[in-house]
Order: structure tokens, then sequence, then C-alpha cells
């Protein structure tokens, strides 16, 4: 299993000894995200002052580009890195493509099937030569002269990654990705129950097996060294946890588990106006919620619970900890994670 880390720093200044520190200290990758920067350009730094880290995207939002805007920044970022990138896309939801970005929103999965798609026909293009004539539903891609088609890159395209929640999504995800992030309000039961089904469904449709494929998950991981650690992880996880579950898409996967009522409750506290109702709302997260969706473990612990969770499953791990922490103390997980890889 490869272990990844997200990056932290938001200055480019910034973002080339952070790389180096997490190269160093044995990290396989890291991801940048797009939220309220762009999710591209801290990743050359990052390219240019390491090694063998890979580079990747968690996520970009796929619907605030057109394919051929985004065919350009990842062939570029591949190249940069040495084929080190890894492009991971994500549709957001229809508020912020049509009122943020002020793009066309409509049939996201279909839509996104076929942005990887015409992505995929522009860099055959590029790189084997190809004539360009992508035509589809949603997006047609018909004009490519040599002026605008940059030099072929010797690795090849990028892996694509698809961020999925949904059914449809998901079975996108294993059709004509290279790889699944599943979202991190996820449980191992859910995983295999529910979201390996649609994916294998969707690589049977192009005629693959997950030998062909890739999971990178971030999951949740409650730690510390002393007690009163532990029990600052706890909060901030399952406040972090309460939040995701007062999301109505996201309540199949607390049905599952028979706690349905629990989303029902906590999107009803996140829609007041109570100024405390975020820490209300995590202390309805008791343990076993808490364990279902989180390892919780000493640092010593948490590799071995990892792998007991998602090693046949998961092929690249990022831990997820939305409290103030020691980075230090994910060392030993580190370690066991990589040794089993």
């Amino acid at each position: 299993m490869q272990v990844d880390a997200m990056l932290q720093g938001t200055r480019i200044s910034e973002l080339a000894a952070e790389a180096r520190g997490r190269e160093a200290a044995g990290y396989d990758g890291l991801w940048s995200y797009e939220a309220a920067h762009d999710p591209f350009l801290p990743l050359i730094p990052v390219a240019e002052h390491t090694e063998r880290l890979t580079v990747g995207t968690a996520i970009a939002v796929a619907f605030a580009r057109n394919p051929m805007s985004m065919a350009y920044v990842a062939h570029d970022v591949q190249v940069h890195s040495e084929g080190r990138f890894l492009l991971g896309l994500g549709s957001q939801v229809k508020p912020h493509i049509e009122r943020r970005f002020q793009m066309p929103w409509g049939h996201p999965a279909p839509r996104m099937r076929e942005y990887v798609q015409a992505m995929r026909a522009i860099w055959a293009a590029w790189d084997e030569g190809e004539r360009l004539n992508f035509r589809g539903d949603f997006y047609s891609h018909t004009l490519m002269t040599p002026f605008f088609s940059p030099e072929p890159s010797p690795w090849g395209p990028p892996k694509v990654y698809l961020a999925a929640v949904g059914e449809h999504m998901t079975r996108v995800a294993g059709e004509v990705c290279d790889g699944l992030q599943p979202h991190a309000f996820t449980t191992p039961r859910y995983l295999r129950e529910r979201t390996l089904p649609l994916v294998q469904e969707g690589l049977a449709a192009s005629g693959r097996t997950l030998g062909d494929f890739s999971i990178s998950f971030s999951g949740f991981v409650v730690t510390g060294r002393t007690e009163e650690e532990m029990a600052a992880a706890a909060t901030g996880t399952r406040e972090q946890i309460a939040f995701y579950a007062s999301t109505p898409s996201y309540r199949p996967v607390l049905d599952l588990h028979g706690w349905g009522d629990l989303g029902v409750e906590l999107n009803a506290l996140s829609r007041g106006t109570d100024a405390d109702r975020w820490r209300k709302m995590g202390e309805l997260i008791d343990d076993e919620v808490l364990g279902t969706f989180a390892v919780v473990a000493e640092p010593e612990a948490v590799g071995p619970a990892l792998l007991e969770r998602y090693g046949d499953i998961v092929d690249r791990f990022t831990f997820y900890a939305p409290y103030a922490h020691d980075e230090t103390a994910f060392a030993p997980a580190l370690e066991v994670l990589r040794k089993a890889g």
C-alpha cells in the first residue's frame, strides 16, 4: 500500500520545503485539492523539488473546465513531473458549477464519462498523432492543428482518478478511469458491499478487472500519544463525521448501518441557528459510529488496524486527521503500510 499526504502549505514559496520533507519521511505522493486555491499550480514546485513523489489532484473540479482546457494543464503537469502525475477529478455540485463557475450542469454521470473520453481523444491526438474527431452529446472536439499541439508526452497521458459517491458516478469510474477516490465518509462495509460491485460493473463494461484499477482512499484516523491528544483527536473527528453525515446525499452510507435517523437529526441541527450546533452535532457521534468510520488507535497500532480494514482493497492511503496533530505520530503507520506494499 502506498501512503500519500495532502499538501498543507498554500504559499508557493512554502511548497518545495514541504515536498522535500514528505519525500524524506517516506511518503509516496502528495495531493492538492481545489478549494480556495488552484489545484494544479502547487504541483509544479512539488514535482520540481522531488525525485520520486507522485503528485496529484484530489480533486480538480472537472465541470469548471472543458475537456480541452483540462487536457492541456494535465499534459503539462505530466511532462513537468516526468510521468508522476495523477489527475483526480470530481464533479462538484450543481450550485457551484452554475453559480460559482458559470458552467453548464446536467446529467453529471454521463457527462463525466464523456468528459474523460474526450480528454483521452485529445491526448491521443497529441501523443499518438491520431486525428481529433470526438463528437458526443455534451462535448465535441474536432479541431487540432500542429501550432496548438504540444510535444508528445514521453510518459504517455496521466492516469485519471474519479471521486465518486453515488451509484452512477462510481460505475463511470470503473468504466473509463484508472482509479477511484472514494469519499472519506465511507466505511469498510460500504466499500465492499456497495462501492466495489459498482466499480466492477464498470470495469466489466470496459473489459478490465480490479487488477487494472487503483483505489486511493483518504480515511479517518484518530490517534495521539497521550489521553488528552486522543480525546482531542476523537472530538475533531466526531465533528467532521457529523458534518458529512448531515448531508442528505451521503445518507446511503448511514442507511447501510441502520443509522438513517442519525442523518435526519444531524441535518436538522445543521440547518438551525444555534452557534454551538457543530459541537452538539459531534456529540451525537457515539463510539460505535466513530469506530466504524475511523481507526481509533495509538500510533503504533494504527498501521496494523488500517491494513486489517483496507489492505485487500486500497492501494493508496492518505491519513485524514481533522484535528491539530503532530505529523510524526503517523510515522509508525507509514512504515507498516509501506512495508506491506
